[in-house]
């Protein structure tokens, strides 16, 4: 861990807060003691609820590397990852992943995503927005064709 890294993605952050484009959160990706990405939550300024830092990043160091992974990254973020950018850095696949803030930290802020832990843990027909199931033997098919697709891309 290097802490300038972490230095940078808090002062992304602080730029995006002043700016009043998001919220307080930054995010720099590195590979090979190099910065890929660098990125400050843009949630509010392009009306995107998944334009957290993380992902914005995630989406930049992608295309930086032509690559859908980002192994041999680190990512150095000014939090704890919300569910959402926990799931996106699991897909990425980075090296590690170092932050400041703890989630409870966020939440005192006004961050709070322990309702979204909750919903996860929930069946889909209990989760506070209605989610329903629909029987549909076209989605089963799909999967078969993906599973015998030969020259599919792995992820």
């Amino acid at each position: 861990m290097e802490k300038r890294f972490m230095k940078r993605a808090l002062e992304m952050a602080r730029i995006g807060m002043n700016s009043n484009q998001g919220g307080p959160f930054g995010c720099v990706i590195v590979k090979d003691g190099k910065i890929l990405a660098e990125a400050h939550n843009l949630v509010t300024s392009v009306n995107d609820p998944t334009a957290h830092a993380e992902v914005v990043a995630i989406r930049e160091a992608c295309q930086t590397l032509n690559s859908f992974q980002l192994e041999g990254c680190e990512i150095y973020a000014t939090c704890e990852p919300c569910p959402m950018c926990l799931g996106a850095i699991y897909w990425a696949r980075p090296d590690a992943v170092y932050f400041a803030g703890r989630k409870e930290d966020a939440a005192n802020a006004g961050f709070d995503d322990s309702f979204i832990y909750h919903e996860i843990d929930l069946s889909p027909e209990q989760r506070s927005i209605p989610m329903h199931p629909v029987e549909c033997s076209d989605a089963q098919e799909l999967f078969r064709e993906w599973v015998e697709k030969e020259d599919k891309i792995d992820y």
